[in-house]
């Protein structure tokens, strides 16, 4: 049989996504019973399944030697071979710090589905991006309808061990730990239905925002609603735009203290003016600075991952601290070398890709960086890493494209 990375790759990829369900089944009983966990103790019984079925589409992609020929692009070699060198570098400092291996080995969790970006791009290479993102995200619809099931009765029944929802149960948590990465997921879920190229599928926006609202994640709510508003935006002539432009600073601000009231959010600490984060960001930066190396290359690698707080303990190693935002996730591993590099990649994909959707789909993943460090939470940032890719390699000409060499069975070797 010839492994066609098109034809089985939406079936894979909602397995990967749904193996959160299974693998987060004790935590979720625990929730339901009262009894908090960290993040981190989901994560690590996630780790076994879901990197298991990562090495599986992988492994299949490798398969495919349509995928083997833009993994093997000059430009992608490149690319490649700069981060792993750079990686190299900051292990080797991290190192140099007398932290363990495992603390740079977390640091590099951004990295950790990199492949599903190189996957997206093959697809979107060779022509079969939408078709791709069709499929993978009609399979999607029954997973939110799943979530938004067992969400509507968590919200009606569950303690509220993490504040109370508008229904009057505990905010909704689904099949994850806390509301808040059950939100992630579902705003993420949002922005694929706006983006996949069938209006069948993009009524479904709205069911998916209206279960981040129930979530009480104010940064799932928020970017959910940026996702309706370019909804609304590419709806309306170009002359007529400036309607929404004008006031889309008021609508964001009006939009965040709706969702930090405390009947939406389900919580008293949710106060915009209250947060802290900034507050935090100072601290962090003004006590863990203290030359220019530390300025321009972090100051150890993976003292600010999840894992790693877990595992020691949140104050274990100085420099250490528990990060809210990609952003200072990056500024701390990576240096403000690294920082600006991740947001030229971000940039440069907005304005080289021929994507229809490219600059929603890229504000999108800055904003929701911003407070929430999406990389290093599952599924989102498996999603997000494939449709970055999908968006890179959607070229502006056809021409672009890569020739398909011809297909043969995995293994084949005439």
């Amino acid at each position: 049989m010839i492994l066609r990375l098109d034809k089985q790759l939406p079936a894979l990829l909602i397995a990967l996504v749904g193996a959160s369900v299974v693998a987060s089944l004790p935590q979720v009983g625990s929730a339901w019973s009262g009894v908090k966990e960290v993040y981190g103790e989901q994560d690590f019984g996630l780790r076994i399944l879901r990197e298991a079925m990562l090495l599986v589409v992988i492994l299949f992609a490798l398969c495919d030697a349509r995928f083997r020929s833009v993994a093997l692009r000059p430009k992608v070699w490149l690319t490649l071979t700069g981060i792993a060198a750079y990686l190299g570098m900051e292990t080797g400092y991290a190192l140099s710090l007398d932290l363990p291996l495992v603390v740079p080995l977390a640091g590099m969790r951004v990295f950790e589905y990199l492949p599903l970006a190189l996957i997206g791009l093959a697809v979107a290479s060779i022509g079969a991006g939408d078709r791709v993102l069709v499929r993978f995200t009609g399979h999607l619809r029954y997973y939110v309808a799943f979530q938004g099931v067992l969400a509507l009765a968590q919200a009606v029944l569950a303690p509220p061990l993490f504040g109370v929802s508008i229904l009057g149960g505990g905010r909704p948590f689904g099949t994850f730990v806390s509301p808040n990465l059950f939100g992630a997921a579902l705003s993420t879920c949002t922005l694929f239905f706006a983006v996949a190229p069938d209006p069948r599928l993009r009524r479904w926006c709205y069911a998916s925002t209206l279960l981040a609202l129930l979530t009480g994640s104010r940064t799932a709510l928020l970017v959910s609603l940026l996702v309706l508003f370019f909804q609304m935006l590419s709806a309306l002539r170009s002359r007529d735009r400036w309607v929404l432009v004008l006031p889309a600073p008021l609508l964001a601000i009006a939009a965040l203290l709706v969702a930090s009231s405390p009947l939406l959010s389900g919580r008293d600490d949710a106060d915009p003016t209250q947060d802290g984060r900034i507050d935090r960001w100072q601290d962090v930066l003004g006590d863990n600075i203290n030359s220019a190396w530390d300025l321009l290359f972090g100051w150890g690698l993976g003292l600010s991952s999840n894992t790693i707080n877990v595992l020691y303990g949140a104050d274990h190693f100085p420099g250490q601290f528990d990060s809210d935002s990609l952003y200072l996730y990056l500024w701390n591993g990576y240096g403000l070398i690294g920082l600006l590099a991740y947001l030229v990649f971000l940039w440069l994909t907005a304005a080289t890709s021929g994507h229809p959707r490219r600059v929603l789909v890229m504000t999108f993943i800055f904003v929701a960086g911003l407070p929430f460090n999406l990389w290093e939470y599952f599924p989102q940032n498996a999603m997000l890493m494939f449709l970055w890719g999908i968006v890179a390699g959607t070229g502006r000409r056809a021409a672009g494209r890569i020739e398909q060499p011809e297909l043969r069975p995995c293994g084949s070797t005439g």
